[in-house]
């Protein structure tokens, strides 16, 4: 058995892509705060260690698909996180915001959380645009281009800002917004539980938002657990072998 007490919580879902599910059931962040032990990570949460253990547990000893990103090649990772997740933002975005103008001009009155809402994820898909914008034009391509230097044996390029921490630390800040961006929006929902008086539209916007949060949840831990540490780890390998 896993020895999760002495484990990160961005390392439990390394571990096991599964786990993510566990947390973001009881409001535990993985992601940009990937780096605390469980212990600190569930007292944050408010949620019950030895629960959220047992879970764990559980979620170990069943039979269950386990995709072993922290295996693929940092290039297939990228391909992935590009296919999966920009995408999404990108499609689901439009529609989410479409559906909240409407519920909240329906039920803004009743519900006047709703506008706080609205305007949350709007300013949300704004900043994800240049978010992503960046990372496909400066971050990415830097990255690709590593791993073809190493496969070619080629000299590495000179980075313009130096090295590719600094446009990680960028993204990793951006991410940390995001992520106070979404607690907020999860606490104005009450965890994304529609009223009582809610219609099929306000209930259906509920659902998109959650499934969108969690999506982003799994976005970020790619690119802060996996993607970025290997990446920094593989400029460095390359500047070793250069400076030989």
């Amino acid at each position: 058995m896993k020895i999760y007490e002495k484990m990160t919580v961005g390392q439990i879902v390394t571990d096991n892509f599964n786990a993510a599910k566990i947390f973001d059931k009881y409001g535990i962040d993985y992601c940009c705060h990937g780096f605390i032990t469980l212990s600190e990570a569930v007292e944050n949460a408010g949620a019950d260690y030895k629960e959220v253990l047992h879970a764990l547990q559980n979620l170990q000893s069943q039979v269950s698909e386990n995709i072993e990103f922290r295996n693929w090649p940092l290039d297939l990772l990228i391909d992935y996180i590009l296919k999966i997740y920009h995408r999404n933002i990108r499609s689901q975005g439009p529609e989410i915001q479409k559906l909240l103008y409407k519920v909240s001009q329906v039920h803004g009155d009743h519900h006047p959380e709703l506008h706080q809402i609205r305007e949350l994820f709007e300013r949300s898909i704004k900043d994800l645009y240049i978010h992503l914008e960046k990372e496909e034009k400066i971050l990415f391509p830097y990255v690709y281009e590593m791993t073809e230097v190493k496969e070619k044996h080629k000299p590495l390029p000179g980075l313009h800002c130096g090295s590719i921490t600094i446009p990680i630390s960028v993204m990793m800040n951006e991410h940390e917004t995001e992520g106070e961006r979404y607690r907020e929006i999860e606490q104005l929902t009450g965890n994304y539980t529609p009223p009582m008086d809610a219609c099929h539209s306000y209930r259906s916007l509920y659902e998109k938002l959650k499934t969108f949060d969690e999506m982003l949840h799994q976005h970020i831990h790619l690119e802060n657990n996996i993607v970025f540490p290997k990446a920094v780890d593989l400029e460095q390998e390359l500047n070793s072998l250069h400076a030989q």
